[in-house]
């Protein structure tokens, strides 16, 4: 049944009643100050509000109710202690003012996950503040223009980008005033090294990598990247996007990167989706540690204290009013803390076992890799190109399928190079049992292509909503009610 809005199920008169406050008149609101006009709530009961959004959350697809294989997003099971502990009363009820004598419990937690983060990546100093992976980015990218500008080489305003990058990377880089090279990958999934030969010059700020890439595969010639782009005089970033699939086996820092960003809200475990929260901290080398953005937690002898701009006068600035997104960050440290570093090296460990394990399950049925010689990393991409062009099924036609099963969609028709593309990731805390149930819904789909092919392309067909018209939502947007 279609779940009405809340304003719909709105009659006058009805309403929540509550005990009433005798607040005295210390609390009184002059005359000229009232609303002339109602605030237009839905007049509802309580068992209604509750009700609607009971219901309203058993139709939505989430980790703890479903397998959630959103390529390059890591949805991992969240652990239920990290979310407990973060919401201990003395965390949440400091006050962001609050000063740094009365703050030492909370200073040191964000000091230990700073020194954390620096271990997991080889970086020597990591900031916290930036509250998302692209503010993150956007926070890196400053950093390599403030660099070149202290150097006097202010020219310097290219940012190279392979096509196989995350996909904010480009946005990020034009963000920041730069010119994006793009460059393509070639048929194995790695970056073309002649034509980063030839892309490199004088102008040459940087690029920014994923690794693995958004392809889900391993960049084979990260060192000789590395090496052509220092050469040119450039800078290398490291978009963290997919670091679940390299944490505690390779040190950022040792493929030749200068400065990345953590998505803590991936990798470590933090509740993300629907737009945040989130946490892009940073990182970066000796050359870029002045630049760094504030603030960042030190410590003096015994105390802990926020470091300014006396401390890091080249510093790019704050991003955020605070310290970021602090209960995402309390929950990434006690995330890390649990892990330890032999449990951080079994996330990778499962995390590309699951993958690899899927990915040959998933080819033995009939699916085209998009790079079959290759090893997925913690994620892979499926093409169905040929499917489509046989059948007329398209990516979008089993994502909206998968639905009707019980799991939610891969990532589709991303990235954009690999025609009728799903991106799947099943990250390190899914059983065997879980992957297994997953083949054999893909299998089935596949065979309703030819049986059911209506039904395929009328799905879902059993949840409260089907196909939304996607060309209207954007033509005609109305994100309010009346």
């Amino acid at each position: 049944m279609k779940e009405q809005l809340i304003f719909q199920q709105s009659k006058k008169g009805r309403r929540v009643n509550s005990l009433k406050l005798d607040i005295g008149d210390s609390f009184s609101i002059s005359k000229d100050k009232l609303r002339e006009t109602p605030l237009g709530f839905a007049e509802v009961s309580e068992l209604q509000v509750v009700r609607h959004f009971t219901r309203l959350s058993q139709q939505n697809f989430s980790i703890d109710t479903n397998f959630y294989p959103l390529g390059s997003c890591t949805m991992k099971y969240n652990p239920r202690a990290c979310n407990k502990l973060a919401l201990n009363p003395d965390f949440l009820s400091r006050h962001p003012y609050r000063g740094e004598t009365n703050s030492q419990g909370v200073l040191e937690c964000l000091y230990n996950l700073q020194s954390i983060l620096e271990v997991v990546t080889g970086m020597d100093q990591v900031s916290l503040t930036p509250m998302a992976g692209a503010q993150g980015e956007l926070a890196g990218v400053a950093m390599i223009l403030a660099y070149h500008k202290k150097r006097g080489e202010t020219h310097r305003n290219e940012i190279i980008v392979p096509d196989g990058a995350h996909g904010t990377n480009p946005a990020t880089a034009i963000m920041c005033g730069c010119k994006v090279i793009e460059l393509p990958t070639d048929k194995n999934g790695n970056l073309d090294i002649a034509l980063l030969k030839d892309a490199v010059g004088p102008n040459t700020a940087g690029i920014m990598l994923t690794n693995p890439s958004t392809l889900g595969t391993f960049e084979q010639g990260i060192g000789e990247i590395s090496s052509i782009v220092h050469d040119a005089g450039g800078l290398m970033y490291y978009d963290g996007a997919n670091l679940n699939a390299i944490l505690g086996k390779v040190l950022p820092a040792s493929m030749g990167f200068d400065v990345m960003h953590i998505n803590l809200h991936k990798t470590f475990a933090t509740p993300h989706g629907g737009g945040g929260p989130g946490s892009g901290a940073v990182a970066v080398n000796e050359k870029l540690k002045p630049f760094i953005p504030l603030p960042v937690v030190t410590k003096t002898d015994d105390k802990y204290r926020w470091a300014n701009t006396d401390d890091f006068p080249d510093s790019i600035g704050k991003l955020s009013a605070f310290m970021g997104n602090v209960g995402v960050l309390l929950r990434a440290y006690v995330y890390a803390r649990m892990l330890g570093g032999e449990g951080m090296t079994e996330v990778s460990n499962f995390s590309t076992l699951n993958a690899n394990y899927l990915m040959k399950k998933l080819q033995k049925n009939g699916f085209k890799l998009a790079y079959p010689g290759r090893r997925a990393s913690h994620e892979f991409a499926i093409s169905l190109k040929e499917i489509t062009k046989e059948t007329g099924a398209t990516a979008m036609d089993v994502a909206k399928a998968l639905l009707d099963y019980g799991f939610h969609a891969p990532t589709t028709y991303f990235p954009l190079l690999i025609p009728e593309c799903l991106l799947i990731e099943p990250t390190e805390t899914e059983s065997k049992e879980t992957l297994d149930a997953f083949v054999d819904a893909m299998t089935d789909i596949k065979a309703r292509f030819v049986s059911d092919i209506d039904g395929i392309k009328s799905s879902p067909n059993t949840l409260a909503l089907t196909r939304l018209d996607d060309v209207k939502a954007v033509k005609e947007l109305n994100v309010r009610f009346g």
